[in-house]
């Protein structure tokens, strides 16, 4: 099963986004997904590159976000790509099989059509306002959560469910009790002072060990 916490990467620069990736590698993070939208084309081959590597020493999962091309060439574990992105089943030819295919949805009928198009997990979100993402939609809230798991539930679709967006320590709880498989987290880790602390603790909360 897939790790309860996802980190998306965060920077302006290829040594930004580098800095907060190998900090949180450091610290235990299992799941890096890597998105680099400011960077040129080849910013972003050397990001993934590097990553790779980083990845391997630490035996942490690297998903690409929206470049398929470049998930291809460095042999990354997938990619994870939004409602406006490459088709999952194009990404699925592209890849092969054993590869991880992420999509983003953000209303239950995107949920279905995600897991009708054979995703592996999806990230559902927005749960509340973040600046992280730009062209941002409708925030789902706590009880948006509760209504789509609900429905996925009573029907029987059995699909990884990562809360996404504006997510705190404090959320995490309540989110968990909707049924999620675990939150994909972005500024909330760049932006800690003590990253080690921080992934500590949401390891302790995500996986019940407090």
């Amino acid at each position: 099963m897939f790790p309860k916490l996802q980190y998306i990467s965060q920077g302006d620069t290829l040594n930004e986004q580098l800095y907060h990736i190998e900090s949180v590698l450091d610290n235990g993070g299992q799941w890096i997904q890597l998105r680099f939208k400011n960077g040129t084309e080849k910013e972003q081959y050397l990001l993934a590159e590097s990553v790779k590597k980083s990845c391997l020493q630490y035996n942490a999962t690297l998903i690409i976000n929206d470049n398929v091309e470049i998930a291809k060439q460095i042999e990354a574990d997938g990619v994870h790509l939004g409602l406006d992105d490459m088709a999952i089943s194009k990404a699925r030819k592209l890849l092969g099989t054993n590869k991880i295919i992420g999509g983003t949805a953000n209303t239950l009928q995107q949920v279905f059509q995600r897991y009708h198009e054979k995703c592996d997990y999806i990230g559902l979100g927005p749960f509340r306002f973040t600046t992280t993402k730009q062209k941002l939609s409708p925030l789902l809230g706590l009880s948006g959560y509760s209504d789509i798991l609900q429905s996925l539930a009573k029907q029987q679709y059995d699909i990884p469910v990562y809360a996404i967006g504006g997510i705190t320590v404090t959320d995490i709880d309540s989110l968990l009790e909707t049924g999620i498989h675990g939150i994909a987290v972005s500024g909330m880790i760049s932006q800690h002072p003590n990253p080690k602390q921080l992934l500590t603790q949401l390891n302790q909360k995500l996986y019940g060990t407090l």
